[in-house]
């Protein structure tokens, strides 16, 4: 068994800062640029091994790509004040200023040069959903879209160039941020009269930018047999009109109603027709994360037989970043019979590892789901909607330290977080395991009591966040929620990584951009899209922020001892920024471009 050492810090900027080491106090005097790594972990024995195998013997040059002439944000206590970046085969060589390493520069060996430009690890997206991002890029894009005209026009255009009767999908369309909606729009969102007249024969599906809802023309609705009367799904609402009439909108499980007829049309092609879909998507999304610095990729959510696709993929070595896979299951007793079967660790170089579990007890605050303490501000009738049962997502917490998986739970409302910390906590007391060791993680935990704050550093659970939701969503959560519980329970980032909390961030793309760079600008400013400031107090320092696209995110895929940070002997996923992360003006932080990315020693993603 691998022993670690851990540090616990921030990045030091200053001269002497303080920082919080447990419970302690401690104040480090460390030059500007200096590192100490929030939650880094690093193998002890192993890790000093490769660390001198790595090592120059004599004055043999070793490496393939040196990067020199920058500023190297480590993440590694151990390594600071670093100028350049060896890189031999798929690992770090070595880490330090410009003479150390051009001992490791050869006649064959490429030299980059920096010109002053930051070297960061690889970004690692902590909680997307890959295929769903690679079918966006297929299928109609209403992520831009400010009007329901809009949408009904370029749905138009889809129609014009379908077969009747072929199925038509979009996805992207967030009422919240359109200049205005139609007049006759319930809850504020449009009946599908106007979209039904553009696509009379072809059935359409259009789903919301969250994925926690949907919107369907008539004959969408006919083919899945949902009629008015057609009573709501548990876990789901048919939103109909004063008059009973079925609007189209359809929530949480309610949209599974139609998306799987949807499903069982495109089901009916070619055998060969689907799999090169498929690859496509792989490709589509591996192709838009390298341009965004994303070398790892947190799959929140995914079947078995996506999973055996992906092994295919690694073992064609066509998988263009790494992979780190939820399973949802479509029961316990399917995970239960597969749990073993499919368990992954990281080896060496690896492209895919599962090892975590994805489950859903709430629904999204946008579309009125996520679980509530008390009832909406804008829609008292209801405080939510419960999408999985408590005590089935027990059952799984079961199987999964029986198992040795992580658990992953998504939970948005404030009812939903401390639902789930209390199933957590049950589920460690009945085991007798601590909570540290399994690192159990909650995806979103967007909304959070101040009584609940504390418990996920006190349980050792990882706040799996998405510092862009802050900006998309800042604008319009007070109407949902009302001013004061909003500044009560949104984003609590500062309370939670003060209590000691580790926080993981992502952007739970196609669900927003996959764009770190948006998501670190919002985690450290809290500014909205509409240029207004969203509860500031809670924002993270840029150190921290940094931290939790890199070694914390490692970290909550138990891979901080191959990824995370610049360390001599980890895997070589490496980026390069225009600009430095930690001394540009805080609204510049938006303007840096990913300008290389590499996976494994190989340069994937060159800015032209």
């Amino acid at each position: 068994m691998m022993r670690f050492r851990c540090f616990w810090g921030v990045v030091l900027m200053l001269l002497k800062t303080e920082f919080r080491l447990g419970q302690k106090k401690v104040r480090l005097g460390f030059f500007v640029g200096s590192l100490l790594v929030i939650s880094a972990c690093s193998p002890d024995s192993a890790y000093k091994a490769a660390k001198e195998n790595l090592e120059p013997t004599g004055s043999t040059p070793v490496a393939d790509i040196v990067l020199r002439g920058g500023t190297v944000a480590s993440m590694d206590p151990d390594v600071v004040a670093a100028t350049a970046v060896a890189v031999t085969g798929h690992l770090i060589s070595a880490v330090g200023d410009d003479e150390l390493i051009a001992a490791w520069i050869g006649p064959e060996t490429r030299v980059i040069e920096l010109e002053g430009r930051m070297v960061i690890p690889g970004l690692i997206e902590g909680h997307g959903h890959f295929m769903s991002f690679g079918r966006s890029q297929q299928i109609i894009d209403l992520s831009d879209i400010r009007t329901w005209d809009q949408a009904i026009g370029r749905v138009a255009r889809a129609v014009d160039r379908a077969q009747p009767g072929q199925w038509i999908f979009g996805r992207g369309w967030h009422q919240e941020k359109w200049d205005r909606v139609p007049e006759d729009a319930v809850d504020g969102v449009p009946i599908n009269r106007t979209l039904s007249q553009v696509s009379p024969n072809n059935p359409v599906l259009l789903g919301h930018a969250s994925g926690h809802a949907a919107f369907a023309n008539e004959a969408a609705l006919a083919a899945a047999g949902i009629s008015d009367e057609t009573p709501d799904p548990a876990g789901g609402t048919i939103i109909r009109d004063t008059d009973g009439r079925a609007t189209g909108l359809l929530r949480e499980t309610a949209q599974r109603l139609v998306s799987k007829v949807g499903q069982a049309f495109q089901a009916q092609r070619p055998e060969s027709q689907k799999r090169a879909e498929l690859r496509e998507r792989v490709l589509l999304a591996g192709e838009q994360a390298l341009a965004h610095g994303v070398t790892s990729f947190h799959d929140a959510g995914v079947d078995f037989a996506t999973i055996d696709f992906y092994k295919e993929m690694e073992a064609a070595e066509e998988l263009p970043i790494r992979l780190n896979v939820m399973i949802r299951g479509r029961s316990n007793a399917e995970l239960e019979g597969n749990l073993a079967a499919y368990r992954m660790v990281a080896q060496d170089n690896d492209f895919l590892t599962v090892r975590s579990i994805k489950r859903q007890v709430d629904g999204a605050l946008g579309s009125h789901g996520a679980w509530l303490l008390a009832p909406y501000a804008d829609l008292p009738s209801t405080a939510g909607l419960v999408l999985e049962p408590i005590e089935e997502i027990m059952a799984t917490a079961s199987l999964a330290i029986e198992h040795g998986y992580q658990l992953n739970t998504h939970a948005i409302g404030d009812r939903a977080n401390r639902e789930i910390l209390d199933l957590y906590e049950q589920a460690f007391s009945i085991a007798g395991v601590p909570g540290q060791a399994l690192r159990w993680r909650i995806e979103h935990a967007q909304h959070v009591d101040p009584a609940d704050v504390g418990r996920f550093a006190d349980l050792g659970i990882i706040a799996a966040f998405q510092g862009i939701h802050s900006a998309s969503d800042g604008p319009w959560i007070p109407l949902r929620l009302g001013v004061q519980r909003s500044v009560q329970t949104s984003y609590p980032w500062r309370d939670l990584i003060d209590s000691g909390a580790v926080l993981a961030n992502g952007t739970d793309v196609p669900v927003e951009p996959i764009d770190p760079i948006a998501s670190l600008y919002a985690t450290v400013s809290r500014m909205t899209a509409k240029g207004e400031l969203f509860i500031p107090e809670q924002a993270l320092t840029r150190a921290e922020a940094l931290a939790s696209y890199t070694i914390n995110n490692a970290y909550a895929a138990f891979e901080e001892h191959v990824k995370g940070s610049i360390t001599p002997g980890k895997w070589a996923d490496l980026v390069v920024l225009s600009d430095n992360f930690f001394t540009v003006d805080e609204t510049d932080i938006a303007k840096l471009r990913v300008e290389l990315t590499m996976v494994g020693g190989q340069i994937r993603y060159a800015r032209d």
